[in-house]
């Protein structure tokens, strides 16, 4: 049975090896990846854990430009890092424009056996206990299995648009 684990040093070499399939430097939405960070290092990779964890205090403030988020590792009962999930707790304009509540991603050896939907699922139930009355996902316009993840899971189109970052659909789910 998959499981959603937060970030751990632990699974580094699981999650490296779910990188590397992807390709280093290749964006990874739902990942909290952002250029620069040290991923190959030790303590570059408990450094990156750490501010993921960080990001979803909500007693602390966010980052300038940023919103609390929690990130979650979609794992396989063996340990295999299958994919990424994050959950944004508010928008801002670039993020109701192009990105959306939640982000994800699912190594491409583990796409088309349902990940993405069950992960997405089990985040909508934390949006709900986060108390997101509605929350909003995109997709890029020519992904049709991230918008038939996002539909099978209740996403109402609103619309396509051009973005900062390419050529949206943007859905709305409500909670």
């Amino acid at each position: 049975m998959l499981k959603l684990i937060s970030p751990t040093t632990e699974l580094r070499a699981a999650w490296l090896a779910s990188r590397d399939e992807w390709g280093i430097g290749v964006h990874q939405p739902g990942s909290g990846l952002r250029p620069g960070d040290d991923l190959d290092s030790p303590s570059g990779f408990a450094e990156w854990v750490a501010r993921l964890h960080r990001e979803s205090d909500e007693s602390r403030p966010p980052a300038t430009g940023l919103v609390h988020a929690a990130y979650w590792w979609i794992v396989s009962p063996e340990d295999f890092v299958l994919g990424t999930i994050s959950l944004r707790y508010a928008l801002t304009d670039f993020l109701l424009q192009a990105a959306g509540h939640i982000g994800y991603s699912v190594r491409p050896s583990a796409r088309g056996h349902g990940v993405a939907s069950w992960a997405l699922a089990e985040v909508l139930d934390a949006a709900r206990r986060q108390r997101l009355g509605s929350v909003l996902i995109t997709c890029d316009e020519d992904n049709a299995a991230s918008a038939r993840v996002i539909e099978k899971n209740g996403g109402v189109l609103e619309d396509v648009r051009d973005t900062p970052v390419g050529r949206k659909r943007r859905y709305w789910i409500g909670l």
